[in-house]
């Protein structure tokens, strides 16, 4: 059993903390902005709530973190109360939140001065996967800290892999949303095709999605989709969040992404039509609009 700091109970946080005290058997002390949703998290599952990230902390062999953005990253833990300013040498702070490897970069970097070590460590699977269990979690650092920690992201996890130096996991992350953005696109064009075809989809969806079209993506949003139900998933907002850092580092890397810019572009459009919080199957709302 480790000594556990988790910082950022949103809709991943909230379980992920909650694996690692009920599946890891850790003891975890939680930090969350709205000290309420904390206070919710310590009782559900006999932890413990700081009042700071630095406090959440202190004394913690672990301390994770799953906020929403670069600048929010950097005022959990970089500020005053920062986590960095309450970790011990020797300890590891690990970052779930999808962010710049820019970010990933530097916090390694201030983690270092002070004797901690960091992994960046983006997870895909979704809300679900966070309350499953399952999370694919994309790892950048060192291949020994990475080992330490393996283990105790298990709790949270069906696949963990090591992608290579710190930043390494965000830009797995990228590449993991281009692969997201370009597939949803082309099923949201097949069902609408489909659809305005006369087709039935459910018949077509059982026959092709055992072929080389098939994908996650068609198996588990097909149904809503066709119903024109967008509540089951990654909200646009955070999508157009991710495919804003994708296309930044793009520009930086030189790589040409043209659909993936179309992608976020359309993406743009049903934020007009007000699917903020839509999932991102909401591609074919666009559509049919």
């Amino acid at each position: 059993m480790a000594k556990v700091a988790f910082i950022g109970l949103g809709v991943m946080g909230f379980p992920m903390a909650g694996h690692l005290k009920t599946k890891g058997g850790h003891d975890v002390t939680v930090y969350n902005r709205t000290p309420a949703k904390a206070a919710a998290w310590a009782e559900k599952f006999s932890g413990h709530a700081a009042p700071t990230p630095a406090e959440a902390a202190a004394g913690a062999d672990f301390v994770f973190v799953c906020v929403g953005n670069d600048e929010d990253l950097r005022s959990v833990t970089s500020s005053e109360n920062g986590a960095l300013h309450g970790m011990t040498p020797g300890s590891v702070l690990i970052d779930n939140t999808t962010a710049s490897a820019e970010v990933a970069r530097e916090l390694y970097a201030a983690a270092k001065e002070k004797g901690v070590d960091f992994i960046d460590a983006p997870v895909s699977g979704g809300q679900a996967g966070a309350e499953n269990g399952i999370l694919t979690v994309m790892c950048g650092g060192d291949e020994a800290v990475f080992e330490r920690a393996r283990p105790v992201i298990d709790a949270y996890a069906r696949m963990v892999g090591l992608m290579g130096p710190a930043g390494s996991g965000q830009l797995t992350k990228m590449v993991n949303q281009i692969c997201i953005a370009g597939l949803v696109q082309g099923l949201a064009e097949a069902l609408h095709f489909g659809k305005r075809a006369g087709l039935d989809i459910e018949k077509v969806v059982e026959v092709i999605s055992k072929g080389a079209a098939g994908s996650w993506q068609m198996e588990n949003r097909h149904k809503t989709m066709n119903a024109g139900k967008y509540d089951f998933g990654f909200a646009v907002d955070w999508m157009r969040k991710d495919l804003g850092i994708v296309l930044t580092e793009a520009r930086r890397n030189g790589a040409k992404l043209p659909v993936t810019a179309v992608v976020d572009q359309f993406y743009g459009d049903v934020q007009a039509m007000g699917g903020n919080r839509w999932d991102t199957s909401s591609l074919l709302a666009r559509l049919e609009k």
